[in-house]
């Protein structure tokens, strides 16, 4: 399997997640859902980690953390906006990410934009105004701005995992760390409240959602080692159309001409700012 399958699997196993935290969001709660998704995650890699007795010693723990807390709150607005909005319209509104990623890029780190990043911009931000138009009306402001809050801490994180990359930092050290940092805030923010028991009816939708998030990122691992880079990001954006179908066969979302216009505008600019 060349890369490009392996992004096109990694992609299909997102949408899932995604289905997987709608259905288990009826009994459980934002902070515990992304608690056992990431805990999930640390299980996993710190177990391989000593088993192949790998270090844990970093001494980038400042960089880790910074891009644990802006990742962990992305993944809470992420999970919130999966849990009130249409599943393709929340996946949609994450993946504004290289939008904001390249925005940032400008203002934090003065780098300077060409035509077509500033192009990528202006279209994306169209799109996630035509796609908001008419779910501002049906469901409020509150999910649809977490929702694009997701979008944007997510690209701001993506600014200190290149700088951590930059920095010769282990890629599965950087996973690591923010699992851990995100298991741990969703152990502080618990404190104190009431923890919703896993039970037969949900157990099978976290169970779901730790094992297609572990495979989707394993698989996304795999096809930016193999396939060409450039390629296999704008396969990622098929995370959207999978999440779409999800929403059409299970909760009947009949998408308009609108919305598949303005997830199209989003797709594109996300294509063209990845190439900046």
């Amino acid at each position: 399997m060349n890369g490009a399958w392996w992004m096109v699997l990694a992609a299909a196993c997102f949408g899932l997640m995604g289905v997987f935290v709608k259905l288990a969001a009826a009994t459980l709660g934002t902070v515990e859902l992304v608690f056992w998704r990431t805990a999930f995650a640390v299980l996993l890699l710190g177990g391989n980690a000593l088993l192949r007795r790998q270090s844990f010693a970093t001494p980038l723990l400042v960089r880790h953390l910074q891009r644990g807390v802006l990742g962990y709150i992305s993944l809470l607005c992420y999970f919130y906006g999966i849990s009130h909005l249409p599943l393709s319209t929340a996946v949609t509104l994450n993946y504004t990410s290289p939008l904001f990623l390249a925005l940032l890029s400008m203002i934090l780190l003065r780098e300077r934009l060409s035509a077509t990043a500033l192009l990528a911009i202006a279209l994306g931000f169209a799109g996630v105004a035509l796609l908001l138009k008419p779910t501002l009306h049906g469901l409020g402001m509150l999910p649809v701005l977490v929702g694009l809050g997701s979008g944007f801490l997510a690209g701001w994180s993506y600014l200190h995992v290149r700088e951590l990359g930059q920095a010769g930092e282990a890629e599965w050290r950087t996973v690591f760390y923010f699992a851990l940092i995100s298991t741990l805030g969703g152990l502080l923010l618990m404190l104190g409240q009431e923890w919703h028991p896993l039970t037969a009816a949900n157990l099978p939708w976290v169970l779901g959602l730790g094992v297609t998030a572990m495979i989707a990122q394993l698989a996304m691992t795999r096809a930016y080692k193999l396939g060409r880079k450039l390629l296999v990001a704008n396969l990622s954006y098929l995370t959207v159309v999978f999440s779409a179908l999800f929403g059409v066969l299970l909760w009947q979302h009949v998408m308009t001409a609108g919305e598949l216009a303005a997830m199209g505008l989003i797709i594109l600019s996300g294509i063209l700012a990845g190439r900046r």
